[in-house]
């Protein structure tokens, strides 16, 4: 029903910035939340930002004043600044469409994030 295309994944070194991107496609509903969740090895996906359509955002608190998501309402676009990357953030990134009405999950094929020295 949505298609989630993510770019802007890759490896960085501890205390370096990356940029996810997520574009929404297809029927899209426009009360909703995107976001993105994220999987580390061996542990369970975790929230770790999302914001509404009308702007309401949401963070982990492991990633509260390093990351910031943002939305392009136009372009149906989310985007989460990674800044001050840790080891402990390391991790397969999902984004995330969720139907405000139906509550109805899209999400994309995930998006691989390491930070290593």
């Amino acid at each position: 029903q949505v298609q989630l295309v993510e770019s802007g994944g890759g490896s960085v070194q501890p205390g370096g910035s990356l940029r996810l991107s997520c574009v929404a496609s297809g029927n899209i509903f426009h009360m909703n939340t995107m976001g993105w969740y994220r999987q580390a090895p061996g542990k369970q996906r975790e929230l770790a930002a999302s914001i509404t359509d009308v702007g309401i955002k949401n963070y982990a608190d492991s990633v509260k004043g390093r990351f910031t998501i943002s939305r392009d309402n136009t372009r149906t676009t989310v985007y989460l600044q990674m800044n001050n990357l840790k080891p402990e953030d390391t991790a397969v990134y999902y984004c995330n469409f969720r139907n405000r009405w139906t509550s109805v999950d899209d999400w994309g094929p995930g998006t691989q994030v390491t930070v290593s020295s």
